[in-house]
């Protein structure tokens, strides 16, 4: 039945605000962190939050534990770099701003022809052939050298043809302004995926797919197209990583990669569209500042990981959704000081663990240096019965302290969420 007249849908303006924020943190992040590092960090960030958000576009919305995700990403990035050299030699008249876009169109690509076979199982059948795909494409990056250049990689130079209006690509403050357009863009893009009759059917098949298949969909088909798409964004994003570190090397496509994509898009929330991202910014900041703090910086992940896992399955944006629901019923105030209770012990707890990792680390890797080591600002010795005496007190102290605080915190916690309850049927009632 035909409407006789125009209807105004007003605009979501919570949402709006979001993206405006959004765009407006990537102009002005350079301009806060001025530093080389922080400009290389800030484009790393942009590839990584596409790479997870891609990555996620299986896990989290189609269910699909993929542990060869980085075969597109890395894939995208030889492509790239060579349509670069081509570029640079004059043999393809294309600007290099448009060279992710030839990255994606690999990636998806090699995900129409891996995936046609990948797609074909579902749960852990999936899982393992999609390890099976990536060890094979590894295994090739050093048989084949021609394409993938043997231990050495492929390089290239991206500063390429005439400057577009003074803009050569040769300063790092261009690059991060031309992946932080590619970021939005395709973040917006893969959002507007997740609205589309696709996307909702994804989510129905990642839910039950048996009834998918008795309505009378292809849940084959609909993974199939879902990993297509998926290794386009998935190539842009090896694209931009060409172009901004100018050498794509076999790491690239190795295990090491894809576990990464899939530890951090799990930590940042899987379940939540936003969850990657914030995947995306800490897969960064473990890869280049904390691995330059600590020597033990992956033991360190693996145990956040692992107390992930246990008590929170969701990820950090199931943490931050779940004290929003408390903020919007006006109970946050009621936890504030549990929550300063429980992150100060908690604080407490860790200096001592940590002591204890970098003197076990020092005694292990760095005894040639010495016995002593600096440790948040203090002198530890390795071989004094007082440095492992006193973190061994302070981590049983920590410890201590911190199961009083999370009792207290679960006890007002619960209050809390009865007191949530109890508005949620009056507002029903009322």
């Amino acid at each position: 039945m035909s409407k006789s007249h125009y209807s105004f849908k007003p605009w979501n303006v919570g949402r709006v605000v979001v993206w405006g924020l959004f765009a407006l943190v990537m102009a002005v992040a350079p301009l806060l962190f001025t530093s080389n590092l922080s400009a290389t960090m800030l484009s790393q960030m942009g590839i990584a939050i596409i790479a997870c958000l891609s990555y996620n576009m299986l896990l989290g919305q189609g269910g699909m534990l993929s542990f060869g995700h980085a075969v597109y990403t890395g894939l995208g990035s030889y492509v790239a770099i060579h349509a670069l050299n081509m570029v640079s030699g004059g043999q393809l008249p294309i600007p290099v701003s448009l060279l992710p876009i030839v990255g994606g169109i690999a990636g998806m690509f090699f995900a129409v022809l891996f995936g046609y076979v990948t797609t074909k199982k579902a749960g852990t059948p999936f899982a393992m052939i999609t390890l099976g795909m990536a060890e094979l494409v590894f295994a090739m990056s050093l048989m084949f050298s021609g394409f993938f250049g043997g231990e050495a990689g492929v390089s290239g130079n991206r500063v390429a043809g005439k400057p577009f209006f003074g803009i050569s690509y040769g300063p790092q403050i261009q690059v991060y302004y031309l992946i932080a357009a590619y970021t939005f863009v395709c973040v917006a893009a893969m959002f507007a995926f997740t609205r589309t009759p696709l996307g909702r059917m994804l989510n129905a098949v990642r839910d039950n797919a048996e009834r998918v298949e008795f309505i009378g969909y292809s849940t084959r088909r609909v993974r199939y197209i879902a990993f297509i798409i998926a290794g386009f964004f998935a190539g842009i994003a090896g694209g931009l990583g060409a172009l901004n570190f100018e050498i794509v090397t076999a790491e690239v496509v190795g295990a090491g990669r894809s576990g990464g994509y899939l530890l951090f898009t799990f930590l940042g929330g899987a379940t939540f569209f936003f969850g990657p991202i914030i995947g995306g910014i800490l897969m960064v900041l473990a890869f280049v500042l904390l691995s330059e703090f600590t020597k033990a910086w992956l033991l360190y992940l693996g145990l956040v990981f692992l107390f992930m896992v246990m008590y929170a399955p969701g990820g950090i944006a199931s943490l931050i959704m779940m004290n929003l629901r408390v903020a919007a019923f006006g109970q946050l105030r009621r936890l504030w000081t549990s929550y300063l209770a429980l992150g100060g012990t908690a604080l407490v707890l860790l200096a001592g663990a940590a002591a204890m990792v970098e003197m076990v680390y020092h005694l292990q890797l760095g005894a040639a240096m010495g016995s002593e080591l600096r440790f948040l600002g203090a002198t530890l010795d390795v071989a004094s019965v007082d440095s492992w005496f006193g973190c061994i007190f302070v981590l049983l102290t920590g410890i201590g302290l911190f199961e009083v605080a999370r009792r207290s915190f679960m006890h007002d916690w619960g209050e809390a969420q009865v007191a949530i309850e109890k508005e949620i049927k009056r507002r029903e009632a009322a």
